[in-house]
Parts: structure tokens; sequence; C-alpha cells
């Protein structure tokens, strides 16, 4: 008797133990392998599929864009970094034939794109329908800084940025305006009292921190994760000019109250020189760029940009500052090939060296190289009749 009971105990005690085996696979499979799953989906680097809301708002954004021919371009640098990694695969995708959500399920907060503020159309059209199609947009607007120096005009206020939101993401389209130069500029993203500061994490926004310029970007169309899309022809040049893009602007009202003072000279010499040097200093800044040499100006090209917003016509050349850590060999080979023959070099790499190139109608470029010291920085300085030499100390 004892026996039986024994064995109808043990026999309680497997099915139990199995039952409760069961019941813990079926509590992993179905609770918490889904929890991790959600879990992961939201760690930094991994993807969410098709059907988020991420990817609902992205192709929302570019169906309405499309639709309202506004032709927008990527510039999210998260993308186009992706983008530019995997550009064959890229390039050899059609229209709605991928399977996998690769680039736009890229978890993040904003997708950025760009408009060029002369080819939007029909703003309060497009603006309605997004909200039609769940969006909740905003607009940032500020005076045009381009008229600044016009008093009558420089209440004008032109769009900055458009953020529009669907659910948890959204997408910040940032407005390029043109500036004389050839180049895009965007403004400074401020909000307003009356925006709610909470909208968006507005702090995580890669663009209006701050104005920005950028090169006018060669646009080419790609299909990415099945949608058709305009990106910067070279991708990585855009990302790589973002840390640098900060845009300083003249201090146009400064320069209207020296000009009451002092007249601005007009006459027909100062205008061709100023035009002469505008033409040598795109030229310098395009053979610096191609060398990948940083460069700003210096001496009495910025004293002309900061006191007047202009090229100082007395000056009759053009002044460029480098470290010298920047300095390469071929630079002088590189001006000679863009039509800048060496006319002086003075001083030595290790010491005090100066270039001097001849531009035309007689406009000198004068490059500086400066020295950086434990709490100051230098460039030399060499008087070119008497052989003199002078050292030009400044705070860092």
């Amino acid at each position: 008797m004892s026996r039986i009971n024994k064995n109808v105990v043990l026999a309680l005690l497997i099915l139990t133990s199995s039952a409760f085996l069961l019941f813990q696979l079926y509590y992993y499979k179905h609770y918490l392998s889904a929890k991790n799953a959600a879990g992961l989906s939201k760690s930094k680097g991994s993807r969410i599929g098709f059907d988020s809301i991420q990817w609902r708002a992205v192709k929302k954004f570019i169906m309405l864009t499309s639709n309202q021919n506004v032709p927008v371009f990527l510039i999210d640098p998260l993308m186009l970094e992706l983008i530019d990694k995997n550009f064959e695969q890229v390039k050899n995708t059609s229209y709605g034939s991928t399977s996998e959500c690769k680039f736009f399920c890229v978890p993040r907060d904003f997708t950025t794109f760009a408009l060029q503020y002369h080819l939007r159309k029909n703003e309060e059209g497009w603006f309605r329908i997004a909200e039609n199609m769940g969006f909740q947009c905003i607009k940032i607007e500020s005076k045009d800084p381009r008229l600044d120096g016009i008093d009558s005009l420089s209440g004008t206020e032109i769009p900055l940025h458009y953020i529009c939101k669907l659910a948890t993401h959204a997408i910040h389209l940032v407005v390029f305006h043109e500036r004389s130069g050839n180049y895009l500029w965007h403004g400074h993203l401020r909000l307003k009292e009356h925006l709610d500061r909470k909208f968006v994490p507005f702090r995580k926004l890669r663009f209006g921190r701050y104005p920005g310029a950028f090169d006018r970007p060669e646009l080419q169309q790609v299909t990415v994760d099945g949608l058709e899309v305009l990106i910067p022809k070279d991708p990585m040049h855009f990302v790589e000019e973002i840390p640098h893009s900060r845009f300083i602007e003249c201090r146009y009202k400064e320069a209207r109250a020296f000009f009451q003072q002092y007249l601005d000279d007009n006459t027909v010499e100062a205008m061709a020189f100023r035009k002469s040097a505008k033409e040598l200093l795109q030229l310098a800044a395009k053979t610096l760029n191609k060398l990948g040499v940083p460069f700003w100006l210096s001496s009495g090209t910025c004293l002309g940009w900061y006191r007047q917003c202009n090229i100082i016509p007395y000056s009759k050349d053009v002044d460029l500052g480098i470290f010298i850590q920047d300095y390469k060999s071929d630079i002088i080979l590189a001006f000679q090939d863009a039509g800048l023959p060496l006319k002086h070099k003075f001083g030595k790499v290790e010491d005090s060296l100066e270039l001097s190139f001849q531009g035309k109608d007689d406009v000198k470029l004068d490059i500086f190289f400066f020295y950086e010291e434990t709490d100051h920085m230098w460039n030399g300085g060499t008087q070119a009749k008497t052989g003199k030499k002078f050292k030009c100390c400044f705070q860092k």
C-alpha cells in the first residue's frame, strides 16, 4: 500500500513539473520574447519595420511633397552616411522592390529634409494637406538678414524651418535660401513665445542651432527603402560640411553707421578692385578647399568684412590665414595651376612662412601662416623692400 502511494506521488510530481515547464516555455515564447524584441527595437542602431510610426511618417511626408511637387531633398546626416556606405546596393535598388527597411527604419527622433526657398509651391495648400494626413506642423519664421541693411524692409519675415510630427516621429524640413556667392544659407531655429517648446525634442536637432551655410549641392534621385528621394550627389561632402557650417552674419547696421561717418568709395576704380578681389577670394577658396586646407579671412580682408561688410578698396590685396600644421607642400603648385603665379615667398615652414601670389588686375593674394604657442599664436611678416621681419602675436 505504501509503495503504491509513493508511485502515485512520484507520478504526480513528474506531471506537475512537466506542466510547470510547459507553462514556462509558453510564457517565454509569448511574453518575454516579445518584450525583449520590443526593447531591442528601441536600442540605438537596431532597425524597426515597415509598419512602424517612423516609417509611416517618412513615407507620408515623401508622398505629400511628391504629390504637391515640392522638391525636397534628404540631408539627414545619419541617413546620408548609411546611403554612402551602401551606395552600390542603393544604386541597384528599383522602386518598390525592397523587402527590408534598412535606412529610414534606423531609430531616431527626426528625419531631416531640405527645400530651396525659391522652389517652394503652394505652402498653405500642402501645409493643410499634411494636417489632413495626420501631421501636426509648425512653421518657424524670422526676419530676412539679407535686408538688414535696409531700414524699410528689415522687418520682412521669411520661413526658416518646418517641423511636422506624426505621433512620435517628426520630419524636420530646413529651408535653404540663396545668398550672393552661389551658396545656400539656413537660419537659426528660434522658438517664439507662442510655440510649444515640448512639441518635439528640439535640442536633438542637427540643423538650426545656429545659422548655417553650404555649397549648393548637385542632386541625384535614388531609391531608398522602396521610396524615391533626392540626395546630394556627393553625400559625404555635405555631411563633412555640417561641423564647419556655422554662419556669422555681417554687421550691417554698424557698417551703415560707419559709412555715415566715412563716405564709401564708389569710384570706378574702387568698384573694379572689389570685383577683382572677390573673384580672387573665390578662386583661392576653391583651390584651398580642393586641397582640404582650412583657412580664414585675415588682416585687412577680415577688417573690411567686420567693419564695413565689404572689401576695403585701398587695401590692394586679399589676406588669408592658415595654421602652419595645415601647410601642404603642393599649395604653391596648386595656386600656379589655378593661374596665380608665386610673387614672393618669405620665411620657412618652421618659422614665419608667408606666401604671396599675383592675381589679375594687379590684385595680390597674401597667405599668412600662423604658429601656436602655449598661451598665444603668431604669424611672421617681412617687409618686402628692406627684408625686416615682424612677429604679430594674438590671443588664442
